[in-house]
Order: structure tokens, then sequence, then C-alpha cells
């Protein structure tokens, strides 16, 4: 089976702070790194590390084609990336003294995927294949109504949230994964239980991974409520430890591991990305997670 990954390819320019730059601060950063990441070609890079057969379908800049050979070299499929008269997305990433980062995004390219585009990308799918989707990209409404027509299973990441956006399409979507700020807000409460309760209790049909920080993941079908801690490691750069979760989740699915193995897997896998700078470049492969994972 095959995972299409409509998702944002950016180019992160990283910077080591203090802490985050304040109104009408100027502050001199330490450390610079120019790397490939957005959401999309990072959990598209975690998909690949993890051992899945990964499409990405997204657009870049026709001056930045050096990104399609980096991915392919990471294991991904780039036949559906288009490569456009645009500037390639980008992402200015702030990390702080202690591993959180502020982020500021331009689409750019991003959001230049078109109907034609995705309806002739899943023409082609079979029906046992998955679709991942992030807020990163547009067409968001054509992706999921034409995956849905495939008998396809949704899979939809709804970051940055917005909340009307993802509303909307709760009823197409098979799994959704959200952090709990993500859940809170989706919900409308202030605490994770409380959106928890509510999500559920309004779309009893849907799965949900919640994230939780250092208090580890949730996974949420119907009645059933599965939750396992994370791995407590010295954070360096969270940056792409959300997208390694997920990445290594939907390995774990589509290879039918048990939930408790698929969460134990996706939390080890973001454990090892955090303790290295960096984004897609911080994704550990398969065999590193297999191997934390038997010293745990």
């Amino acid at each position: 089976m095959t995972i299409f990954n409509f998702g944002s390819i950016n180019i992160d320019h990283v910077y080591s702070v203090d802490h985050f730059v304040r109104p009408g601060e100027t502050m001199t950063s330490d450390h610079y790194q120019k790397i490939l990441g957005g959401k999309g070609a990072n959990q598209s890079v975690a998909l690949a590390k993890a051992g899945c057969d990964v499409v990405h379908v997204g657009a870049i800049s026709k001056q930045d084609t050096h990104l399609l050979a980096e991915l392919e070299a990471k294991g991904v499929n780039t036949e559906q990336i288009a490569t456009l008269d645009l500037a390639t997305g980008h992402a200015i990433i702030q990390v702080n003294k202690e591993a959180e980062n502020a982020i500021v995004l331009f689409a750019g390219a991003n959001h230049a995927l078109n109907a034609p585009q995705i309806k002739q990308v899943l023409a082609n799918a079979d029906k046992n294949d998955w679709v991942l989707l992030q807020n990163e990209t547009n067409e968001i409404d054509t992706i999921i109504s034409t995956a849905k027509a495939h008998g396809l299973t949704v899979v939809y990441n709804p970051a940055p949230m917005d909340k009307s956006l993802v509303e909307k399409h709760l009823a197409d979507i098979d799994l959704l994964i959200v952090n709990e700020v993500e859940a809170m807000d989706l919900a409308g409460v202030d605490n994770v239980d409380a959106a928890q309760a509510s999500l559920v209790g309004q779309h009893p049909n849907l799965q949900i991974l919640m994230t939780l920080g250092a208090e580890g993941v949730r996974y949420l079908n119907g009645q059933e409520i599965t939750q396992v801690p994370a791995f407590k490691v010295k954070a360096v750069d969270t940056t792409a430890a959300g997208d390694t979760f997920i990445g290594y989740a939907l390995a774990g699915f589509t290879s039918h591991l048990s939930v408790e193995n698929v969460l134990k897997q996706a939390c080890a896998a973001s454990a090892i990305c955090v303790t290295r700078e960096g984004a897609s470049t911080a994704i550990p492969g398969h065999e590193e997670v297999s191997q934390f994972l038997k010293e745990k």
C-alpha cells in the first residue's frame, strides 16, 4: 500500500536564540541552519524512514530542485511534486534554550496545488492506500472529497489549526491527529479531558491521536482509550517532533501493530528526534528506533 502525502515543502531557516524575540527587540543568534523542512516534507521523510511507501504531492520553485534529490535520498517518491515559477515555501524558526520553537511561515508554492493535479494523482490510487494531509497546503476540500470518493483512508493533521475548516470535514476523516492545544481549540474548551469528552461525544466513529507533550500520547476510538507515556530524554530541538511521531504512527498502523506498540514506536522516534538539531535531518531510521525500544 501507498501513503499519498499532500504536504508542504519548506526551506527552514533555523536560529538558536536565548529567548524568543520580543516586539521592538533586535537579537543576535549564535547558531544558524538552512535545511529542508515543512510539516509535509518532514512527515514524508518520517514515513519513508519508518519503512512506508510514500508519494509526496506538492510544489516547489524551479530554482530549488535540489530539494527533490534530498527527499529522494531519504526514500520519498517525488514524482508528484510540481516545479513552478513561484518561491518555495519557507519558515523562520527560533529555537530557545529550552528547545521550544517559534515559527513564521511563508506558504509560497505550497499553496499552488490545484484540483486537476489532485484528481489525477488519486485516480491511480489503490483502495487500500491512505491519504495524509495537513493545513500548510491549499485545496484541503478537494483532497478530502476526492480521497473519500475513491474510498481511501484519510488522515488529517490540521496544523496550523483552522477550526471552521476542520469542523466541516470531521465526518469524512478516518484518523485525526492533533496536539493537546489543537484539540482544546477544536473543542472550544480549556483542558485535555474536556476536549476528549467533546470530540468523542460528537464524533464517536472518529479515531483520534492526541499528543500530550511530555505526558505522551492518547489514542481514542469511541470508548477505546489507549495512552502511553513519553520517553524521558534531554531535548535540544522539538521542531520535527510531532511530524516524526505522525510518520512512525502511520507506519505502525499500516503494519498492523497493536495500538500500544504503534504509540510506543512513534514516541520512541519522536524522543530520538528531539535530541538533535534540525527538522528532517533529525528524524531517525527504523533500526535506530527499534534499538532504542529494546534498550528501554
